[in-house]
């Protein structure tokens, strides 16, 4: 567990049933930061109206019913939640970790070969830096709860594709701009389609439907096309966490 301050914040009015939190500080990760606890502390906070707090990157979308609780009372209720957090900082639970199995290039990844030369660097080095690093989940986002995530240490940002393909598989590890995501179900898409996990990410049956939520961490790790059909099926499940040495504090 750690524990960090609140950011500053912005707040915005945005229709006449929600308002929108933005964090300013200088870093990112503070913003982050901020932004998760307060949704967290709002959805839990128990004031009546609200309907929910959407955390992204740096601002959480606060929706309330504005017949039972007014644009001003909200902003009250936001401002209370900072000041919590400020006073007593804001835990941080420690992530679960997920490791995402990942065939690339081929048909599994048709834009790997655009990145590289886009980057200017070779097809190994794409994918090595793509799989040297973690990545935490930032938010969810569309479609069906995709982990948004900060993308790997490429020379440049990655551009979208000119032309959106209308479908793009489940289990599509993609990366745009400075983000990466994985799609946990078929959808259209721009983003450049380096590699396909085999996992499913998605679980209709399932509540939440994915597995993990923001701050998680997700490791990817390059299996051979043979090896594909190997994990075809299986769920993308958190890892067991390490057995503890004997006298270890918890």
């Amino acid at each position: 567990m750690s524990m960090l301050p609140a950011a500053p914040t912005e707040i915005y009015e945005s229709g006449d049933s929600a308002l929108r939190v933005v964090a300013i500080s200088g870093t990112s990760e503070h913003n982050w930061l901020t932004v998760h606890g307060l949704a967290n502390w709002l959805e839990n906070c128990g004031a009546e109206g609200l309907h929910g707090a959407v955390p992204t990157y740096d601002s959480v979308l606060v929706e309330f019913d504005p017949l039972l609780v007014s644009a001003r009372q909200v902003r009250a209720f936001v401002k209370l939640g900072l000041l919590e957090l400020a006073h007593a900082g804001e835990s941080v639970k420690a992530p679960r970790e997920f490791d995402v199995p990942v065939v690339y290039g081929g048909g599994y990844g048709p834009d790997l070969e655009r990145v590289a030369e886009h980057q200017g660097i070779p097809v190994e080095e794409v994918i090595r830096l793509h799989t040297e690093k973690t990545y935490t989940v930032r938010c969810l986002g569309a479609p069906a709860g995709s982990p948004m995530m900060d993308g790997p240490a490429f020379p440049k940002p990655v551009p979208r594709l000119k032309d959106p393909r209308l479908s793009v598989p489940a289990g599509a590890v993609s990366v745009a701009g400075r983000q990466a995501v994985i799609a946990p179900a078929v959808a259209p898409g721009g983003w450049c389609v380096i590699g396909q996990t085999p996992l499913s990410v998605l679980n209709i049956r399932r509540e939440p439907l994915v597995p993990y939520k923001p701050g998680d961490i997700l490791r990817f790790r390059q299996i051979r096309t043979e090896e594909f059909s190997e994990y075809a099926g299986l769920e993308l499940e958190p890892r067991e966490p390490a057995p503890r040495e004997p006298g270890a504090q918890p």
